[in-house]
């Protein structure tokens, strides 16, 4: 039996209490709150599983350790936290006493194969057939994007459809922190970032691999997610000639997200002063795609922007591409609404004739014109 089966087997007999939350594909979270304590998310919504606990405090230690042992890691004593991957890829986060009061917090963000393209988020209602239209014009154009939103809105779905629309001769290299996304061109390059070792080394991290992306002739780079320094390099990248980048970060609008990728570029280990680092990032954002969580469950694009600079203040411009407008809530409490186009992107219209794309041409005019 292999190993990765003897891990599998081994961690369906440690969660054999919430066994039936990892079986069920319409779960998208479980969150172990102590062992008496199950929550789930299901269709964007948490639900408290009345019925499912573990036997004792000790019993989901266990379970957390085995997680740690088949994945190298360690946990307890001086090591307060854990991030860990199951077989499957499912993302795994545990917690343990004292710094988690209610005891053992165990989190497990569900893998699921992407299977959709921005075609079915249109089926999803998630957007118009107008914005997708939009959304692979500019993905074909090389502009680059940032998805924006936060926890659980969709932010790496959103980013697995976007990149359906990369063409297939062209190279990509993806970067993660824990491997989510997945593409279907035959030129894709994974690289995923290592944590360290128990003994404290051997860590590699997102700055590392971009660092090594940028030696491998990459025509897209896609990161998963910029949470820290990186943000530099990914910004600088973009300026340099690395057009049609795509990522995706924590933020609540588009001026957010700038602001955000200004301040992790700040946290690099490079010194730059404030005005540089923003000036490279309103040079580097073409697009930011805002999406949310609505109180309903459903994820949405609620915004797409255009980033238009600085302004003669040195304070970041956007301006709105396609906004979405709420019209009510229909009898299952579903809200109802959908992006309404409110501008023009300025800086669309002549790259198409630059670059000799006849059949792009049409398509913008269509979408920019009507």
């Amino acid at each position: 039996m292999s190993s990765k089966a003897i891990f599998t087997e081994s961690i369906r007999h440690f969660l054999a209490p919430v066994i039936t939350l990892l079986d069920d594909a319409d779960v998208s979270e479980i969150m172990v709150n102590g062992p008496n304590t199950v929550y789930f998310e299901k269709s964007g919504r948490l639900f408290l599983a009345e019925n499912l606990s573990f036997p004792s405090e000790k019993a989901l230690m266990a379970a957390a350790v085995n997680i740690a042992q088949f994945c190298d890691r360690r946990i307890g004593g001086d090591r307060h936290s854990m991030d860990a991957r199951l077989p499957d890829g499912s993302r795994v986060h545990v917690i343990v006493p004292p710094c988690a009061r209610s005891g053992v917090t165990l989190t497990i963000r569900k893998f699921k194969k992407s299977t959709f393209d921005l075609k079915q988020l249109v089926a999803w209602n998630s957007i118009t057939s107008e914005v997708a239209e939009f959304l692979k014009i500019a993905v074909r154009l090389h502009k680059n994007l940032i998805v924006s939103g936060g926890t659980g809105s969709g932010k790496t779905s959103l980013l697995n459809a976007l990149s359906t629309e990369i063409p297939d001769h062209e190279r990509i290299v993806v970067i993660e922190d824990s491997s989510e996304l997945q593409l279907n061109q035959p030129h894709t390059v994974y690289l995923e970032a290592k944590p360290p070792r128990p003994d404290g080394t051997g860590a590699v991290s997102i700055r590392d691999l971009f660092v090594d992306s940028l030696r491998m002739r990459p025509d897209r780079i896609v990161v998963g997610e910029i949470r820290r320094g990186e943000a530099l390099d990914l910004v600088q990248s973009m300026i340099s000639g690395h057009d049609g980048s795509m990522t995706t970060v924590h933020a609540s609008t588009p001026h957010d997200a700038a602001v955000r990728l200004e301040t992790l570029s700040m946290m690099s280990d490079v010194s730059i002063p404030v005005h540089v680092a923003r000036t490279q990032v309103a040079s580097a954002i073409h697009l930011v795609v805002q999406v949310s969580r609505l109180p309903d469950g459903s994820r949405r694009v609620i915004e797409i922007a255009e980033c238009c600079k600085l302004d003669k203040n040195g304070n970041y411009r956007f301006r709105p591409i396609y906004v979405f407008e709420r019209t009510g809530t229909d009898e299952q409490g579903k809200i109802e609404g959908k992006l309404c186009r409110s501008g023009r992107p300025l800086s669309f219209r002549e790259v198409p004739r630059m670059e000799g794309m006849a059949d792009i041409i049409v398509e913008t005019e269509g979408v920019f014109d009507r």
